[in-house]
């Protein structure tokens, strides 16, 4: 099972990361000013608008010291703690080869994630010390105003579960996750959704069906996302090739969806980053795919 965990929860989402904390911490200098606000609001367009991730991975750390900043300036604001949790999930993960700094970062991403819970409400503080009924009536509680508070927990943890995949104790948080990512559904007007879409098709093809995965609840999921973004998410796309396709040994729809991402446009309102990184992954898993199936 960890060897499946460290295959799958996967690099991939951590582009989405980066960009759902800098919307966050567009809003959060947007409280400061309105010169504020339209500079973070100018600056997060240009990072998502660009095709250059290397850029973008070598400017990152800037902002974890701006986001700690923020976080000691109001230590109860959902908001910046939030925002935290998502950079520190997504540089831990992502553009850190270091697997001890790797797991130190993300550790600091799931407390972040768990303190903007617990900021949001204050009846859901302590998620990671419940077991799993306790856990999921704390969750059931939470409202539409703490989605986003919930979806920054979830992506933290995910990538904590990532860094510490030889821990069996962090591989047993997975169903409590993906329970969070469930809840997240019900909030239909939530931006997040074509994410907790997809990180739910992730989830549900980690093992094969005869192991006690779900890859046609996977596939159901990865469709979904897919709708939602209108096709224009390639990150999507990707996963539903590496993680429903290879499993089920479909080489077929895994070559369909991938050739899609390398003939569709990259560039488009706030996906050129994330379009970037997924072509980028589409040929390498398709250079490999002659191994694999």
């Amino acid at each position: 099972m960890t060897a499946v965990v460290t295959a799958k929860v996967r690099l991939c989402f951590a582009p989405t990361l980066v960009a759902g904390a800098l919307l966050l911490l567009a809003g959060c200098a947007a409280l400061g000013g309105a010169a504020a606000g339209q500079f973070a609001d100018g600056l997060t367009l240009a990072i998502l608008e660009s095709d250059d991730p290397d850029l973008v991975r070598e400017g990152t750390p800037a902002y974890l010291l701006l986001l700690d900043a923020l976080v000691n300036s109001d230590p109860d604001n959902p908001r910046y703690l939030g925002a935290a949790a998502q950079l520190y999930a997504a540089y831990g993960i992502a553009f850190v080869a270091d697997e001890e700094r790797a797991r130190t970062l993300t550790s600091r991403a799931r407390d972040y994630g768990a303190r903007a819970v617990c900021a949001a409400d204050r009846d859901s503080c302590g998620l990671d010390s419940l077991d799993y009924d306790g856990f999921s009536r704390a969750v059931d509680s939470l409202g539409a105003r703490d989605a986003e508070a919930l979806y920054s927990y979830a992506v933290a943890s995910l990538a904590y579960i990532r860094a510490h995949s030889s821990d069996w104790t962090a591989v047993a948080a997975l169903p409590k996750i993906e329970y969070a990512l469930q809840h997240l559904l019900i909030f239909e007007d939530q931006p997040r959704l074509v994410n907790v879409n997809m990180y739910l098709g992730v989830l549900n093809t980690l093992r094969p069906e005869a192991l006690g995965g779900q890859p046609q609840q996977g596939q159901a999921y990865f469709e979904k996302a897919d709708e939602l973004s209108g096709g224009r998410n390639l990150a999507v796309k990707v996963e539903y090739a590496r993680g429903y396709a290879r499993l089920v040994y479909d080489r077929e729809l895994h070559d369909k969806l991938l050739n899609e991402v390398l003939s569709l446009p990259t560039k488009g309102p706030g996906l050129t980053l994330f379009n970037t990184l997924a072509k980028r992954q589409a040929r390498d898993l398709l250079d490999s795919a002659d191994d694999y199936f």
